[in-house]
């Protein structure tokens, strides 16, 4: 039984068959990948982002004044509304938390110390005993349980019993303490802001100590008076989608407003989750929008590859049409012969496709960089795949049959006449291509403009704006077709050149590329758009790493920084230097002051750091100042404070003061790190005073000293005649060296002289606030005090500050000789900067201690966390599928048109053969042709992947936010990769016309055959 028609025909050209079934399948598999990928990448994404948050952002609180009667309606209305908030009830831990009760023994005092009581139904889930039992209830006594910290501040023990006094109804109540625990994690979120149960203690107008933790039974009955409530809901956030994430953020909203109609009127809702939700979904759109980019220029390559295949189709089918036009077929008969040829093909595509996306996506997760994000993505074979698969397909096989349905119209002499138009100058055909490029510039201004490819709606929200998406694929395009309208030019320059050689394959090679610039130019402008996406491809992942890496040395600021209070129980102010310069791994260090402050009315971010050792702490990037960080480091110490060096190792210090007029004074003491620390003498007497000062303190419980000590000077808020007249370093005498008052109210150590001008580091709205550039001298207003700043540099945006935020940097040292000679306590220590090879040791120590109270920022972990953010790494995904496909569509068009256009060039070949040319030289003419294109459409890619990428790529990094990084982009160019890519694209299309010249020559033994 013979096959029908449009069948027999279709197979009577396999090879352009199979390159236009090649087109479209992967057309249809890359572009259903990419849909799934998009469209479940923002819901993985989210998935991750909300399973990964903090507990403090995910979390809701609501709290209230409530007791025995008020607590179960208020228990039911709160459980009720945060079960139609998020759908099921999520995990509700319930704590309440007494009023003050009097400390034993000091009921009658004025500012007694006080004591509360607490209840927490989860407690027993995040802290083991150390001793005793959890409390019960019943019995003659409140049975209780203490934290260890509490118990320590407190002295009460397990079977401690004791009698304490309301503050507001001065009821007594027996307390017996049954059991003594430890929190399993004092740092977590779960505990911020509670001070009480982390420290045990929390000090205000009154040192508060507790909580005592009770039943919520014996709380409410007990010890209901001034009884507050909290109802800490954990929800379950793992189904929650894009589409939800606004509505559900509106209905956390609107949770007070509801309690208050279920009747709990004094019921306070607090919840940063909508906050989240929100940002998360205009991240989510705008990381949705970006990945639309490589989607359309997918889209735009798969179509003018079709178009090349369908128009080699039909010029090759030129003979057949016009004999089948000349035995009766009509328009009809071949339109339809043309549709039913591309449907044939398209339709196994369209059904093919959306089985082969899922395993492409996988291989893309099984690379490294995208398997670290955590997310996991398993798109299937879902009606919407087959929705899109089956458009793609019918729109391929509208593009292959187009150009058949346009040539069944005209006759075979018509045909030849507009085959034969040849090409237009230059600027006539530049029109179209100007036009292209106007729309494709304002695509890109609107791109840089607005950041990303999302603007606000008529109705108020976030949309995407399908022009700015567009740009970069328009971009590719405009600059693809100027690119091509040089080929016939180059070629006739090349022509002039090579024919000045004595040998025929160049000159004839070059002299075919400027006969026949149609053959030739489309090709070229293929390989041009696909040497462009996989180059523009490559620097946008290169560029995105890049600024990942710039963004955690910016927002880290070194490697390791540590940041707590300036002193605790565990390690004191000169304890926690020592702690943290010998953690494992680190080679310097330098104690820090971060904070903000008000520069001449502008706030500002007021950095001091040992401008020492700025060249192994400070990560500035070297494009962000003009002055390099070793340039800094040394023109920003400025003048130091005299020192007493302290002998030996002592522990205590005996001061002998005379003063001429009573005051409070205090003593300055630093250590061999660089801390400073005030010691309070108290109130001096007129004549001669005694003061011995304890230094241990100063360690901590568990800390230590870096000798040696040295005593800066004595400072008094008035002047009081202070002479310093002996000094006891545990046990030594230290000879008194020369003093001078000459600083008001300071007794210091040579040079005793006021300082001059402070080197600062300044960002350029504070330079311009001040109408200071780098070099010269001013007065400045620094947290309310003038002082003369001079200005040593200007840095674009200063390490460790937010977006926007004004910053200024200045040495350590300097900045506390200032403090010293204003009569100004010192500045503290709350930070610690370190440099480390290897981070890893040292934060395994600190998760060790957490009674240190430090938080830690690490380079090399914020590193980890910004590259595997889901929302912001979801691009490579989508740049990956692209250039895979560019690649696929380059290889695949160059070859059906280097075969078509060889075979049609046999008789020519034939004719050269008879002239004379042998192999060789036939050889080496077709591959001038071809080597011509190549060579020519990879330069040409290059360079328009490179101009396009320089406008476009800064604005599609972002941040997992969806906003603008710090700081800013630099385009990263990875030259290696690039010349890897352009030479292995030139040896595949260099392998196909060596393919093409050796199948020509085993036909022409054949034929001699």
């Amino acid at each position: 039984m013979r096959a029908p028609l449009v069948v027999r025909r279709a197979f009577s050209e396999p090879l352009l068959l199979l390159a236009a079934f090649g087109s479209i399948l992967l057309a249809t598999t890359t572009l259903v990948a990419l849909t799934m990928y998009v469209s479940s990448i923002g819901d993985a994404g989210v998935r991750r982002v909300l399973e990964t948050a903090p507990y403090h952002q995910t979390a809701a609180t609501i709290s209230a004044p409530a007791d025995a009667e008020t607590f179960p309606r208020y228990d039911r209305a709160v459980r009720d509304e945060l079960t139609g908030v998020y759908t099921t009830l999520p995990a509700v831990t319930t704590s309440l938390r007494s009023g003050s009760y009097v400390m034993p023994g000091q009921d009658g005092e004025k500012q007694p110390e006080l004591l509360r009581f607490g209840s927490h139904d989860a407690l027993d889930r995040h802290a083991r005993l150390i001793s005793g039992r959890w409390p019960g209830t019943g019995g003659p006594a409140v049975e209780a349980a203490i934290s260890t910290q509490a118990a320590e501040a407190t002295g009460f023990g397990t079977g401690r019993e004791f009698v304490t006094k309301g503050r507001i109804d001065g009821r007594p109540v027996t307390v017996r303490v049954v059991g003594v625990f430890r929190l399993d994690d004092p740092t977590s979120e779960r505990w911020a802001g509670d001070d009480l149960l982390t420290r045990g203690v929390e000090h205000g107008d009154y040192a508060t100590y507790g909580p005592l933790i009770v039943s919520e039974e014996t709380l409410l009955t007990r010890l209901g008076t001034g009884v507050k409530a909290v109802w800490s809901a954990e929800p379950d956030l793992g189904a929650v989608t894009f589409e939800r994430l606004r509505p559900l953020a509106d209905e956390i909203d609107r949770t007070r407003e509801r309690l208050t109609a279920a009747g709990c009127v004094d019921c306070l809702a607090v919840s940063r989750l909508p906050a989240l939700l929100t940002q998360l979904a205009t991240a989510s759109l705008v990381a949705r929008s970006t990945m639309l980019i490589p989607v359309l220029q997918v889209l735009l390559l798969a179509a003018y590859a079709l178009m090349l295949t369908a128009r080699l189709l039909a010029d090759h089918r030129r003979m057949e049409v016009a004999l089948l036009r000349s035995r009766g077929a009509g328009t009809t008969t071949l339109a339809a012969l043309a549709a039913g040829e591309a449907l044939l093909v398209a339709v196994p595509c369209a059904v093919v496709a959306p089985f082969l996306g899922p395993p492409l996506l996988d291989l893309v997760h099984r690379l490294p960089w995208i398997r670290a994000s955590g997310v996991s993505v398993t798109p299937t074979a879902d009606p919407g795949a087959f929705l899109v698969s089956s458009g793609v397909a019918l729109a391929a096989a509208a593009l292959l049959a187009l150009p058949a349905l346009a040539g069944a119209r005209r006759t075979y002499v018509e045909e030849q006449s507009a085959r034969g138009r040849g090409v237009r100058g230059l600027i006539e055909k530049a029109g179209a291509d100007l036009a292209l490029l106007v729309v494709a510039g304002l695509a890109v201004w609107q791109l840089r403009r607005y950041g990303a490819p999302v603007t606000a709606t008529a109705a108020g929200g976030l949309g995407v704006d399908p022009l700015i998406v567009s740009g970069p694929a328009l971009a590719l395009l405009a600059g693809g077709m100027l690119a091509l309208r040089l080929v016939p030019r180059v070629s006739r320059l090349a022509g002039r050149l090579t024919s000045r050689r004595p040998t025929l394959a160049p000159a004839l090679g070059t002299w075919q590329v400027s006969r026949r610039p149609l053959t030739y130019s489309a090709p070229a402008l293929l390989l041009t758009m696909a040497i462009a996406i996989g180059v523009l491809s490559v620097t946008t992942t290169s560029t995105w790493r890049a600024s990942q890496l710039d963004q955690a040395a910016h927002q880290a600021g070194s490697d390791l920084r540590l940041t707590g209070p300036p002193a605790g129980p565990e390690l004191g102010a000169l304890g926690r230097g020592t702690a943290f310069t010998t953690l494992p791994g680190v080679t310097a260090a330098s104690p820090a002051l971060r904070r903000p402050t008000q520069v001449s009315g502008e706030a500002a971010l007021l950095l001091a750091l040992d401008a020492a050792a700025l060249g192994e702490l400070f990560d500035l990037r070297p494009d962000l100042s003009a002055r390099t960080v070793a340039q800094l480091s040394r023109d920003l110490a400025g003048d130091r404070a005299g020192r007493l060096d302290l002998p030996g190792q002592p522990r205590t210090l005996t001061v002998q003061v005379q003063a001429e007029a009573p005051t409070p004074a205090r003593l300055v003491l630093s250590d061999a790190l660089g801390v400073w620390r005030e010691l309070a003498l108290g109130d001096l007497r007129v004549g001669g005073n005694r003061i011995e000062l304890d230094l241990t303190p100063l360690a901590g419980r568990t800390g230590g000293i870096t000798y040696p000590l040295a005593l800066r000077g004595l400072v008094t808020d008035e002047p009081a005649g202070l002479r310093l007249t002996g000094l006891d370093a545990g046990g030594q005498d230290v000879p008194i060296p020369p003093v001078s008052d000459e600083l008001s109210g300071v007794v210091a150590f040579a040079p005793a002289r006021q300082p001059g001008p402070l080197p600062v580091v300044l960002t350029p709205g504070l330079a311009a606030v001040l109408d200071l550039g780098a070099g010269r001298t001013g007065p400045a207003e620094v947290a309310g005090r003038v002082v003369d700043v001079k200005v040593v540099g200007v840095v674009t945006s200063m390490p460790t500050s937010a977006p926007g935020e004004e910053a200024v940097l200045a040495d350590w040292e300097t900045l506390q000789a200032y403090e010293l000679a204003a009569a100004q306590p010192p500045q503290p220590a709350t930070e610690w900067w370190l440099a480390a090879r290897d981070t890893a040791p040292a934060r395994e120590v600190l998760r060790a201690h957490p009674q240190w109270d430090v938080t830690v920022t690490d380079r090399r972990e914020l590193t980890a966390s910004l590259r595997d953010d889901p929302l912001a790494s979801g691009l490579q995904g989508a740049l990956i599928l692209g250039f895979a496909a560019a690649l696929g569509f380059a290889v695949l068009g160059f070859l059906a048109n280097a075969v078509v256009a060889a075979r049609e060039r046999r008789a020519e070949f034939a004719v050269l053969r008879a002239l004379g040319a042998g192999p060789r030289q036939l050889f080496g003419l077709l591959a001038t042709e071809q080597a011509f294109v190549i060579g020519l459409s990879l330069a040409a890619g290059t360079g328009l992947a490179l101009a396009v990428g320089t406008l476009v790529i800064p604005n599609l990094v972002l941040t997992g936010q969806a906003s603008a990084v710090t700081p800013g982009v630099l385009l990263s160019i990875p030259w290696a990769a690039t010349g890897a890519l352009l030479a292995s694209v030139a040896a595949v299309l260099l392998a196909i016309v060596a393919g093409l010249a050796r199948h020509l020559r085993r036909a022409r033994t054949l034929e001699d055959r």
